[in-house]
């Protein structure tokens, strides 16, 4: 399931189901979770563990938000859906709008994508200004409340029922809060298997593809008319990855990887050394040009994709769903995590409208369309190095032979350079890579 197979964001379509809800985490998955549920509830509260600050700040609790983040087409059109206006709110905090099709250089196989006339309307900025401007769209929801420097200790449980949230604030005092629905958005962290086992459920089978990713991030002076994006994939005979993506304040984001053990400096004069090995020359020349507006580079290791089965348990407690990364967290080098986020939300949303019966598992049904093709586009990738372990999706040898034909010829021929990157992007299936005419002009001699 993608964007072009999900039913769009309807609030008419929910009526009040409950007195309360509440949400553990305040990130772009909790946040878009909470405003769903806001058209269900009489009262939303969202608990996360940082303090959340007036503007835009990177999360001492989530380490991944210092480093470069996208926002693919569904998660653009999804958030522009529940909240109107997102796009125009990030523009006027700073982010920029740019053109996939024209403003991006795509570097892969050994070669750069064609460009296309077709528009792909893609936003940029930091992490935390996305959830920033999500935030605030919260923030402005009447009957939501967030409070930061909460942190969800235990699930209030009886008679196969989750009934609230027992949660400890930054002064050490615990305190019990009732809810009718509460919403695990904790991320990878999440305790959620471990507490169904503990109190006589099923926890859910957990998949790891292991890819052994590093990242070493830092900024640099952008010139105001120069709103270039720059990706280079990495490859198993390079496997080193970098991308220049254009952000707010004439900054741009600079992010390197290094896949299977490959070292990612952190000290400035080998981090440019580095990025004068990537086949990208623009990368290694800005980087080793622009003045840099950071303090050094920052480091995030990546070990492994998960996925927890959620979608395969016979039984699950009443009044609880997970989302976001506590369900499954991709390879960030895809940019997918907040796309994935805000379509889990759209989920939520459209099984609120059947009531809270079994809400839980019915959630999960839908959302594991979303996480299946998902899934098998990052980890199907990630098996074109040779050390990837974890269990290999069935067909994924002839899929990344199909793919790797297909975008060489990609590099030559527009309508293929577009339909891949609708797919990438989550708006079109991955079964438009196999339309009789795709086909054709990728295999084609």
């Amino acid at each position: 399931m993608t964007l072009a197979s999900i039913e769009r964001y309807d609030p008419e379509r929910v009526a009040t189901v409950g007195e309360r809800a509440v949400v553990a985490g305040g990130s772009v998955a909790g946040l878009c979770a909470a405003r769903v549920l806001a058209d269900a509830f009489e009262d939303v509260v969202v608990f996360e563990r940082d303090a959340l600050s007036e503007g835009p700040a990177a999360r001492d609790g989530a380490p991944q938000t210092h480093h470069p983040h996208a926002l693919l087409e569904a998660g653009r059109a999804t958030l522009a859906d529940v909240f109107p206006g997102f796009g125009e709110d990030l523009l006027s905090a700073g982010g920029l709008l740019i053109d996939s099709g024209s403003d991006m250089t795509w570097y892969d196989r050994g070669g750069t994508l064609a460009g296309t006339d077709a528009r792909l309307p893609t936003y940029c900025a930091s992490r935390p200004l996305f959830e920033h401007v999500v935030r605030e769209r919260v923030r402005a929801v009447e009957n939501v409340t967030l409070r930061g420097g909460h942190r969800v200790l235990d699930y209030d449980h009886a008679d196969g029922r989750v009934s609230g949230v027992a949660v400890r604030d930054d002064a050490g005092e615990t305190r019990h809060v009732e809810a009718s629905l509460v919403v695990d958005a904790t991320g990878r962290a999440s305790h959620t298997p471990d507490w169904l086992a503990e109190h006589g459920y099923p926890a859910p089978e957990s998949e790891e593809v292991t890819v052994d990713v590093v990242y070493g991030s830092t900024r640099i002076d952008r010139p105001a008319d120069d709103r270039r994006m720059l990706l280079c994939a990495p490859q198993p005979e390079r496997p080193r990855g970098a991308a220049l993506i254009p952000i707010e304040d004439g900054q741009w984001e600079v992010i390197f990887q290094g896949v299977h053990g490959e070292p990612v400096p952190t000290e400035r004069d080998a981090f440019v050394e580095w990025a004068a090995s990537i086949p990208v020359d623009d990368i290694g020349r800005l980087v080793r040009e622009r003045p840099w507006t950071a303090d050094g580079v920052r480091r995030y290791p990546f070990p492994a994709n998960v996925r927890r089965r959620y979608d395969a348990l016979d039984r699950f407690p009443e009044g609880l769903v997970v989302t976001g990364d506590a369900i499954a967290s991709f390879n960030p080098i895809y940019g997918q995590g907040m796309s994935v986020a805000a379509l889990d939300a759209l989920c939520l949303h459209h099984e609120l409208a059947a009531g809270l019966e079994g809400i839980g598992p019915r959630v999960f049904e839908r959302a594991s369309d979303i996480v299946e093709a998902t899934w098998r586009l990052a980890v199907g990738n990630d098996f074109t190095f040779a050390e990837t372990t974890g269990p290999k999706p069935l067909g994924t040898n002839a899929l990344n032979a199909y793919v790797g034909r297909l975008v060489e010829r990609a590099q030559t021929d527009p309508f293929l350079s577009e339909t891949f990157l609708r797919v990438y992007r989550l708006e079109r299936p991955a079964t438009d890579l196999f339309r009789p005419r795709v086909l054709w002009r990728a295999l084609r001699p």
